[in-house]
């Protein structure tokens, strides 16, 4: 993907995180990036084509994050603050009515995007679910497997039913308590200490 494109889709995100997909027609697209409508459309064939490399470049981004945390060579709890970090980075800019409007206007969209999700998260979790039971901060009688899936099938499911609203569901408010009901649950005693020695520095830097 050559810089221009790029140039295009971090702009039109940006739009849409704050207005919504359904209500940003090409036309407001072409006239926010100071383009003719027939200039996007060389670049794009449609409005679901301009979503969908919006969609899979929010994917490539997170790899590229995890890839990044990976080589820095973190204990587990660590690398679950850098994730806390940007979640909660990524929601102070974030509309809830994104996430809708992929649902309901691009259902096969969205269904491709739910299983790319699934797969990586089940797969990140997994891997420091491992890491952290031999690193001796999680407890070591954990069933990685079977909490992976738990936590994979809780948050596909917090987004699919309606106990809370949108905005809540992208709110820092309840993500720190997921944040915390999670990682309480698997802490062994050693990762209790350094998970209270430095939770507090980590909420502070994002204050």
């Amino acid at each position: 993907m050559d810089e221009k494109t790029l140039h295009i889709l971090e702009k039109v995100k940006r739009l849409y995180y704050r207005y919504g997909i359904k209500s940003v027609t090409m036309d407001d697209v072409a006239k926010h990036l100071f383009i003719s409508k027939k200039t996007l459309y060389q670049y794009f064939t449609d409005k679901e084509d301009l979503v969908r490399n919006i969609v899979l470049l929010d994917h490539s981004n997170r790899n590229k994050f995890f890839r990044e945390i990976k080589n820095r060579n973190l204990n587990a709890i660590e690398e679950l603050f850098e994730v806390y970090r940007m979640i909660n980075t990524m929601f102070k800019d974030y509309n809830a009515s994104m996430e809708y409007d992929i649902h309901k206007y691009y259902p096969g969209l969205y269904l491709k995007v739910k299983e790319i999700r699934r797969k990586k998260m089940y797969y990140t979790m997994y891997n420091n679910m491992n890491k952290g039971k031999k690193e001796g901060l999680y407890r070591k009688d954990l069933n990685s497997k079977i909490i992976t899936r738990l936590n994979v099938f809780r948050v596909e499911n917090m987004f699919d039913n309606d106990i809370f609203t949108p905005e809540e569901l992208t709110s820092v408010k309840v993500f720190n308590e997921v944040f915390v009901y999670h990682i309480q649950g698997i802490m062994s005693a050693n990762g209790r200490t350094f998970f209270e020695k430095n939770f507090k520095r980590l909420k502070a830097d994002l204050d």
